[in-house]
Parts: C-alpha cells; sequence; structure tokens
C-alpha cells in the first residue's frame, strides 16, 4: 500500500473536499481525484459520498480513517525520532460533550493541554446529541450515562453533584410542598432525570416558570431571578449573586463517563488528552 495514497485520504477526509484538500498537501485537484479514485480501486471499497456538500465518509471509509491515522502517528513519530523531535505529539482530537460541561469543564482542562502540546488541534462539539464513537463522529465523547456500544473503551471520570440555585433576592423554597415557589427545569424530553423527580418530589407544588434543555440557559434565568434550578455545582457554585437552597436532603448526583472506540487506543496524541483530563479533575477534586 502506497503510504502517499493514505496522506490523499486523510486530507480528503479532513478537509471535507478535493479543493480543500489539495491546497493543504500541495498537489492539483484532478491528481487528487485521480489518486483517490485508484486507491478506492484498489482496495475495492468507496471511501466517500459525494455531493455537492463535498466528501462525506463511508462507513467503510470511517473505518479506514481509524487505521490510517494510525499509520499516520507512526509515520510521524518515525520522523521525529530522526529529527530528534522526541515525542511531541500532533494532529487533530474531535471531541464532544454537552454545552455547559465543555464550557465550564473541559474547556480550561483543554487549553492547559494544549499549551503543553502545541501541535494537537482538539476540535471540541457540545451537543446534547450522542455522537457515534464507531463513525468517527467524535474521536473523545465525554458524557452522563456509561456507553453501550461495542468496541467502546470507557472509564468513569468524576462524580457530578447537584444543588437548588437561585437569586439571592429570590425568596427561599417552602420545604414541605414548595407551594408558590417559582422553578426552572428540563424540558418534558428530559423529565426521566434524577434531578428532577428530585426536584418535584421536594416541591410537588412549586409553579414551572421556564423548561430549557440548556443548563447554560437554566443558569442564565437564575441570576436574572426568574426562579430556582437545579444545576450542577460546578455550573452553579460560579454564578454571580445566586444561593443554594437547603431542602434537607442532598440531591442524586450523576457519573460523567469518558470513551472512545477501542481502535484508538493507540493514538497517542488522544492517550495524553485522557491521561491530562483524568489527572487535572483528579487535582481539582482534591483541592
Amino acid at each position: 500500500m502506497d503510504w502517499d495514497d493514505i496522506k490523499i485520504f486523510l486530507a480528503i477526509a479532513r478537509a471535507g473536499s478535493l479543493g480543500r484538500a489539495a491546497a493543504v498537501v500541495g498537489q492539483s485537484q484532478p491528481t487528487m481525484g485521480r489518486r483517490l479514485k485508484a486507491f478506492e480501486a484498489k482496495l475495492g471499497l468507496s471511501l466517500f459520498q459525494r455531493s455537492s456538500d463535498g466528501f462525506a465518509l463511508t462507513d467503510e471509509g470511517a473505518l479506514v480513517l481509524a487505521h490510517a491515522e494510525r499509520m499516520e502517528e507512526e509515520a510521524l513519530g518515525f520522523e521525529r525520532q530522526l529529527a530528534g523531535q522526541g515525542t511531541q505529539l500532533e494532529g487533530l482530537i474531535r471531541a464532544s460533550s454537552s454545552d455547559w460541561y465543555g464550557v465550564h469543564v473541559l474547556s480550561p482542562i483543554f487549553a492547559s493541554f494544549q499549551r503543553k502540546h502545541p501541535r494537537v488541534v482538539i476540535e471540541l462539539v457540545t451537543d446534547s446529541r450522542l455522537f457515534d464513537l464507531a463513525r468517527r463522529e467524535a474521536d473523545l465523547v465525554f458524557r452522563i450515562k456509561p456507553f453501550d456500544e461495542p468496541d467502546v473503551v470507557q472509564r468513569r471520570l468524576m462524580r457530578m453533584d447537584y444543588g437548588l440555585y437561585g437569586a439571592a433576592s429570590l425568596a427561599l423554597p417552602t420545604v414541605g410542598d414548595g407551594r408558590g415557589t417559582p422553578v426552572i427545569i428540563m424540558d418534558t424530553a428530559f423529565d426521566d432525570l434524577p434531578d428532577v423527580q428530585w426536584l418535584r418530589r421536594k416541591l410537588p407544588r412549586a409553579h414551572v416558570v421556564m423548561r430549557s434543555n440548556n443548563r447554560e440557559v437554566q443558569a442564565s434565568l437564575c441570576v436574572e431571578g426568574s426562579g430556582w434550578a437545579m444545576l450542577p455545582t460546578a455550573l452553579g457554585d460560579k454564578l454571580p449573586g445566586v444561593v443554594k437552597a437547603d431542602l434537607g436532603e442532598v440531591p442524586p448526583h450523576r457519573d460523567v463517563f469518558l470513551g472512545y472506540h477501542q481502535d484508538l487506543r493507540r493514538l497517542a496524541r488522544l492517550r495524553g488528552l485522557v491521561e491530562h483530563v483524568i489527572e487535572a479533575l483528579a487535582a481539582r477534586q482534591a483541592q
């Protein structure tokens, strides 16, 4: 297998079009197209879906990408050793998490990792949708429930505590039934979440004033004095002019899990980022 074919495939997969990939590789667009067709013919696979919007990986292409990136990692490592550059990490990592977790937990950790490894580019996509690791929609996913997909390496990352937060100007919730207490809750699609169920049990007659599936929106409404909301303490404790209510019982916590496809276990930049996240969170919890 020609390594140059692999490099062209990787460039197109990352750029999403022949034109942008050609600019990166330094070849003409027609040459890139011919080389890709020849590579697909050699493999007997269609690696991309062509459309007016560009090139998207097929299932077979996503499988090839995982192996190609490991080949690239080894090739770069070989070149670095010969050039005396040691084990400097480089390349792209696609990560996914919820909105608030990406902003308040991951962003500072990713920033410190990037300062140590400036050649690594982290692409963080915040979305409530569960990304498919097998299809390489993301390389590394953070979420609040275990992974049940096959071939996923996962670990429990941290315990996430919750609290009931509201503006200091609001009257504290009435313990017992919560009559007249304004609350901000998740939308109906998330009614089964433990924190939502706990709040309904503790304040069954509270008045729902707003709903949102976005914790950042709920936090902003808290600051504005709209009502009380169940928020992760990592978010709620940072809010200005907001207090945490004591209802005589600690709200249920959630566990955060990270996961990545087993084909990426040997990808040095991914291993490095995972280790950095684990160490950073352990240091934070020890404070």
